[in-house]
């Protein structure tokens, strides 16, 4: 009984690969190169063919499989122990079928690949003859034009090469790496560790509460800063040529902390200001208050950690849609609620230079100048200085020529001194192959030449500044065209003291010294020969700059200062809070409000005034002295 069974099952396996045959072989019949679609892709027909291949061989998978199963039901039903062999041999014949399929659908590839080939050739043919019969007609219609384009034209094209010069790289924003980089890693850590040694005692103060902040690019965020409390926000105002125009806006009760906080700048009441920091730890214009605050009291990293506060706050309540580093977004110093970011960032970018990072100073002045093309805060004047300093010579020339419509930043006192001393060191590099050799650019030479002609009165300021005691300078000074340290414009004049305020230290290397002296002896030679060259000067310096007002009073010379102003101590006088204030803190704690980890801090050879204000703010903690520790001991004890 079981045999005839078997010899049955073989029977319709037989039958049904015979079927399998025939079925291929109608359809091998019935394709025809008429029924291929004409002038096809080669490459596309070679997905196409292995799609169709996939999709051919599990539709004719799925009819055998289907046959099977209706045929085997009946099997399957009355004998289950015949069902396993049959399997296996089912499989083998599919396998078998399968590879048949495979050798027939490669040759038909092959063939049918062939013919769209000579296709697609004849077509190319057909499309480069009347590329050539109409490129020329096109390219004439390009240039007329590019030719009929206006000067308005002229200015997009340099408001779209802004941003690419005025991209940002995050890497070289943050401090800490410039100084691994210029250091080395094994100097900055061991610094980083003998200093947390040092606090090792109070440190164990400051990890309670302790949590993550959210990551930023401007500044790294300390482990004892409060959580950001959300109440700062950024919308969208527009979107227009591909920029993004942007805001700040403020919560109900940040509203409500700004108008605490005029009040108590109205009457001078830093008492109150560090009261509404208790409420509000990121209210921008406090903290900002007291970064000036502790600056003139000597508090350098107590400012600059204020300031990275504020940075933080201000980044964390950005939009999605602001991407500042990218040089599309703009943040017009026009609206109240902007101006503390460009403040901050300003004060920030001064830090970064005093600390010795340059490039990650000259990172955050491209971020200035890309947020506000209308430059509020004067980053455009101090940009040449902290490219200079992070040996960025290439970019700085590359900067001098896309940045601005009129091409006219070497008119500038700052770029044009800078230029010359960017084209010295260049010249150098080229000499010792570090940089490919540039035709058609001025020699270092022509260029300083140019600006001492153009501002005469910049070489006798410099001279008092460094200072240059040489007796040869008071001999080119003796000269009667550099003899004068006002030029007659009132802005250039501000634009002058700024540059030589910000620049002096450039120039106090040696080999700049005799580049500056070769220049002005050779530009007394050449007035010598040709007195006139003086007088035409002096009318493309009365062109430039023609305003009888200053146009940049707005922008201090103190702030593109190296030095730090003192306050006189009477004046810090006014700035005592009252010890009172402390009751503030201990209500806040009792209250149950989650009170954030405190850095703790040395009080070796602190200010005292400093000190007081410092420990009225919620994120600093001194910990508990020794006999502090003590009596606590001796009264539980007691207990």
């Amino acid at each position: 009984m079981s045999a005839r069974q078997l010899k049955k099952v073989l029977e319709e396996q037989e039958a049904t690969q015979q079927q399998q045959e025939e079925l291929l072989n109608r359809n091998d019949e019935s394709e025809s190169p008429e029924s291929s679609v004409p002038a096809q892709n080669p490459f596309d027909l070679l997905m196409d063919d292995n799609d169709s291949d996939d999709h051919h061989d599990s539709d004719k998978g799925d009819e055998v499989e289907a046959a099977h199963a209706s045929r085997y039901q009946n099997v399957n039903e009355k004998h289950p122990s015949m069902v396993k062999a049959s399997v296996t041999s089912i499989s083998l014949a599919n396998q078998k079928s399968k590879k048949k399929k495979k050798k027939k659908s490669k040759a038909d590839l092959s063939s049918n690949v062939e013919d769209h080939e000579r296709s697609c050739n004849v077509t190319l043919e057909n499309l480069s003859l009347e590329v050539d019969s109409s490129s020329q007609q096109r390219i004439a219609s390009y240039s007329r034009k590019a030719k009929s384009a206006n000067i308005s034209g002229k200015d997009s094209i340099v408001k779209q090469l802004k941003p690419s010069i005025l991209q940002v790289d995050p890497k070289f924003l943050s401090a800490e790496n410039e100084l691994r980089r210029i250091f080395g890693s094994k100097v900055v850590n061991s610094f980083e560790k003998g200093h947390q040694a040092g606090n090792s005692r109070q440190s164990l103060t400051g990890r309670r509460g302790s949590y993550s902040h959210r990551r930023t690019i401007l500044v790294s965020p300390s482990e004892h800063w409060p959580r950001w409390d959300g109440s700062l926000s950024m919308e969208l105002l527009e979107s227009s040529n591909g920029v993004n125009y942007f805001r700040y806006v403020h919560s109900p009760s940040y509203s409500q902390a700004q108008r605490a906080f005029e009040a108590a700048k109205a009457i001078h009441d830093l008492n109150g200001i560090a009261s509404i920091l208790l409420q509000h730890p990121y209210h921008i214009d406090s903290l900002i208050t007291l970064a000036e605050y502790f600056k003139f009291s000597g508090e350098h990293q107590m400012s600059a950690d204020a300031t990275a506060k504020c940075l933080y706050g201000l980044e964390c309540a950005w939009h999605p849609m602001f991407t500042p580093l990218q040089g599309n977004c703009q943040l017009k110093y026009s609206h109240e609620t902007n101006k503390p970011l460009f403040s901050t960032l300003f004060t920030h970018m001064k830090n970064m230079d005093r600390r010795g990072c340059h490039r990650s100073a000259l990172e955050i002045c491209k971020l200035l100048l890309s947020l506000d093309s209308d430059d509020p805060v004067g980053g455009l004047f101090c940009i040449d200085y902290f490219a200079l300093r992070a040996e960025e010579y290439l970019w700085l020339e590359r900067f001098s020529e896309e940045y601005g419509s009129d091409n006219s930043l070497w008119l500038f006192p700052n770029f044009s001194f800078s230029l010359a001393v960017c084209r010295f060191y260049l010249e150098k590099k080229e000499d010792t192959g570090d940089v490919d050799k540039t035709d058609g650019k001025a020699s270092s030479n022509d260029l300083m030449k140019q600006a001492l002609m153009l501002h005469p009165s910049v070489l006798k300021k410099l001279v008092n500044k460094v200072p240059l005691k040489e007796q040869v300078w008071t001999s080119i000074l003796q000269y009667s065209f550099f003899k004068s340290e006002q030029s007659g414009s009132p802005t250039l004049d501000h634009l002058i003291s700024m540059y030589v305020e910000r620049s002096y230290l450039v120039w106090r290397l040696p080999d700049l010294q005799k580049f500056l002296r070769d220049s002005a002896h050779s530009v007394i030679a050449t007035l010598k020969d040709k007195g006139t060259d003086a007088n035409d000067w002096a009318c493309v310096r009365k062109e430039a700059f023609s305003s009888e007002k200053n146009e940049y009073r707005h922008l201090l010379i103190s702030d593109f200062s190296d030095s730090v102003p003192t306050m006189p101590p009477d004046n810090l006088q006014n700035f005592m809070v009252d010890p009172r204030m402390r009751e503030v803190q201990n209500a806040e704690q009792v209250g149950g409000r989650p009170f954030p980890a405190r850095a703790p801090r040395d009080l070796t050879n602190r200010n005292a005034l400093a000190v007081l204000l410092e420990s009225m703010l919620p994120w600093f903690d001194y910990g508990q002295g020794e006999g502090e520790h003590n009596e606590n001991d001796h009264h539980d004890q007691a207990n």
